[in-house]
């Protein structure tokens, strides 16, 4: 009886891990289960300045090194990407300027970077100032605020998007039918540890955001 009940309790764990409902890690974070709403989307991130230069870098008192944009953008895509392939999506991480981009068709579109490293806090995201499907990535951008905040504990901070944002160079590449946000994670000073040390709160608050989103598209 002994064995048939952890044999019983195994499965049981496997199953609940598989939709979602493991333990958290020793990240804080659970695992990410299935979501049959996102099975074969197209999810495309943008990881900032990849390929192209090192975006924001911060150095200590003595000028040394300390981290750079790009490595945390990249670092933090990677983990995205995972999850949101464990929910079942289709998912494509896309450099800076990547040739892919040019009339890319997706049912979602994100770029990651992160602010500078000012002694600053909170996060922002934006889409194109006159975007055709405006009403649709509005969307997007509130299943942000829906979860990427809370789940950061980072207050959004809208008062420091920018032309660079909203006039996003991608924004004009992809499909004009694919729904397309840029998204500021955080400030690599005043938020450094959420970016580095517990980079794996970031990337559950930036897929829940797409899972958000893409469960409540409209059918085709």
């Amino acid at each position: 009886m002994t064995i048939g009940f952890v044999a019983l309790l195994g499965i049981g764990l496997i199953v609940a891990r598989v939709f979602g409902f493991g333990m958290p890690g020793l990240n804080g974070v659970a695992p990410q289960g299935l979501v049959s709403a996102v099975f074969d989307k197209q999810i495309s991130l943008i990881s900032g300045h990849a390929g192209s230069d090192s975006g924001a870098i911060c150095s200590d008192s003595n000028g040394q090194l300390l981290l750079t944009e790009a490595d945390v953008n990249a670092s933090i895509a990677a983990q995205v990407a995972e999850r949101l392939r464990r929910a079942g999506a289709d998912v494509l991480v896309l450099e800076e300027f990547d040739d892919r981009l040019t009339g890319l068709h997706a049912d979602v579109l994100l770029s990651l970077h992160a602010d500078s490293c000012i002694d600053a806090s909170g996060y922002k995201a934006a889409r194109h100032s006159n975007s055709p499907i405006a009403g649709i990535e509005d969307r997007l951008l509130a299943c942000i605020d829906q979860h990427y905040g809370p789940t950061t504990g980072l207050p959004r901070h809208p008062n420091t998007v920018t032309h660079d944002m909203t006039r996003y160079h991608a924004f004009n590449r992809v499909a004009a039918t694919t729904p397309a946000a840029i998204l500021e994670m955080g400030f690599l000073g005043g938020d450094q540890q959420l970016l580095t040390r517990d980079s794996a709160l970031a990337a559950a608050g930036i897929a829940d955001s797409l899972l958000c989103f893409l469960a409540d598209a409209p059918a085709n």
